[in-house]
Parts: structure tokens; sequence; C-alpha cells
């Protein structure tokens, strides 16, 4: 499910500005257009987490990047992991028949 702009702000209790200036960073990066942004319930969980390291923690826009990074690629190997399992569960089940 997509949310508009206006209600990601509103979710998020993000302002204007702090969501420009993070998008700006890649920190979120909504899908749609550059008129039209739509974001998701992952962004608004990613900018939670964001107002939480910032706020909360008073951790720096440096390790705010590096921690968002680590994230992404945690993310991005248990997707792969996920692939190879399925891949080899299949070649399982080829090799049974």
């Amino acid at each position: 499910m997509t949310i508009t702009r206006q209600e990601f702000l509103l979710r998020a209790s993000l302002d204007e500005g702090t969501l420009e200036a993070w998008i700006a960073e890649e920190w979120l990066i909504p899908g749609g257009s550059a008129t039209e942004p739509a974001f998701t319930d992952a962004d608004i969980a990613r900018a939670t987490l964001i107002r939480d390291l910032r706020h909360d923690l008073a951790v720096n826009d440096p390790g705010i990047d590096v921690i968002l990074s680590l994230i992404d690629q945690v993310h991005g190997l248990r997707r792969t992991l996920a692939d190879v399992l399925r891949d080899m569960r299949e070649r399982g089940r080829e090799g049974a028949s």
C-alpha cells in the first residue's frame, strides 16, 4: 500500500524540511515520481528509526549513514539467503523425482 506525502508526514511525525533533508541524504527513497512521491509502511518504520537514532540516541549524521547502510546490507543478505535456500529446495525436489 502506498502512502501520500501528507499522510507520510503525519504518520511519521515529520515536518516538510526534515523529510526533504532525509530524502536528499538518501536516508529515505520514496517510490513514485519527484512531483508525486509514494511512501510505504517500511518508509514510516525507517523514518521512525532515523528519528529515534537522532533524538533518543543522539547519533550524528555520519553515524546514521553507517547504521542505515549496515541495515540495508543485512536485508540484502537475508533476501539473497532466502533465494539460495529456495533454489536448493527446488533442486532437491527435482532430484527426488
